[in-house]
């Protein structure tokens, strides 16, 4: 009699998406990682335009604040020469505020516009803990270093968050009806919120999930979170700081988004895309060696009979700059 000694989550079919469908991923650096493995995969992909942002609340916010056009003037700052956000990642900074509301308000109408015409939105959900600003009440997505003091920490409350869900989707099924709406828990672990709470935090996050799910038809979820901690559950998928999942761990999550949300075809036209991709990070001793040259013209041959199906145009200057030196 044989036996199992694991739990494998396995993900059945749904609807599919190809590659030609649009897809804005936002959220935590999970939503990073995941929509730039999309970009390598030749999807059309808005990853994380704002940047990281772990509360769903705020990122619900981010995307609301683009489709509505408004920014927060209260939640501008300066600090050591330099302006800031309190709603928007550190990497959205400029000399002025003129330059940072400007540089913003673009981003905002880059995301609207793309949203407008996408055919799926990613939503990866990080933590329930959040702060808010203690002069105007407001929750921040970002603290940028300011003392800790002029915050306060506390937990979302599932009612706070789901309010917050149900304005979006509103505005969203206004602007883009057909819009499907996939969420998922992030399975990069809190620890400065130590385990105790960031479990607690996780299982809220979850919740609003498995409510938002039932509560409106268009959403879907995806159990990138329980695909970590049930189905691999092992700290040898786990990078060296025990938080992030290791690159085996996400490519294996990656696979699993594949066998929901891709058909066979799609995933096989994948699978030559990356052999290709990673053969032709090799760098070879002479480049004009008949045999290397020969490699080249059988990849170009592979990568033309892929055109009508995937945009392959970077790989073949790249193979044709190189065919030049035979």
């Amino acid at each position: 009699m044989s036996h199992s000694f694991r739990t494998e989550i396995n993900c059945p079919p749904t609807k599919p998406l190809d590659l030609h469908h649009k897809v804005a991923t936002l959220g935590s650096c999970f939503a990073d990682q995941f929509g730039q493995w999309m970009k390598t995969n030749k999807f059309e992909v808005l990853v994380n335009p704002f940047g990281t942002t772990y509360n769903p609340v705020s990122i619900h916010q981010l995307i609301l604040s683009s489709l509505e056009n408004k920014l927060d003037e209260s939640l501008f700052l300066e600090r050591d020469g330099s302006c800031y956000h309190h709603h928007y990642h550190s990497a959205w900074t400029a000399p002025t505020k003129e330059q940072l509301d400007l540089a913003i308000r673009q981003q905002q109408q880059l995301v609207k516009e793309f949203i407008h015409h996408a055919n799926v939105l990613i939503l990866t959900y990080g933590t329930s803990w959040v702060y808010r600003l203690q002069k105007t009440n407001s929750l921040v997505a970002n603290c940028h270093k300011v003392p800790a003091n002029v915050f306060t920490k506390k937990l979302l409350e599932e009612n706070e968050i789901l309010a917050s869900f149900d304005e979006l989707y509103k505005k969203l099924k206004t602007l883009h009806p057909a819009l499907r709406i996939i969420v998922t828990v992030s399975p990069v672990r809190h620890l400065k919120d130590t385990l105790e709470l960031n479990s607690v935090s996780k299982g809220l996050l979850r919740l609003l999930c498995h409510t938002i799910t039932q509560r409106y038809d268009s959403v879907e979820y995806f159990p990138a979170y329980e695909i970590m901690m049930d189905d691999l559950r092992d700290y040898r998928f786990y990078e060296r700081d025990m938080i992030h999942p290791s690159a085996e761990a996400r490519d294996y999550i990656n696979q699993k988004f594949g066998d929901r949300y891709l058909t066979p075809e799609t995933r096989q036209l994948i699978k030559s895309l990356n052999e290709i991709q990673k053969a032709l990070t090799h760098r070879p001793f002479q480049i004009a060696a008949p045999a290397h040259q020969k490699f080249l013209k059988e990849t170009l041959h592979k990568l033309e009979s892929m055109q009508s199906l995937v945009s392959v145009e970077e790989e073949i200057k790249f193979v044709q700059s190189h065919l030049s030196h035979a």
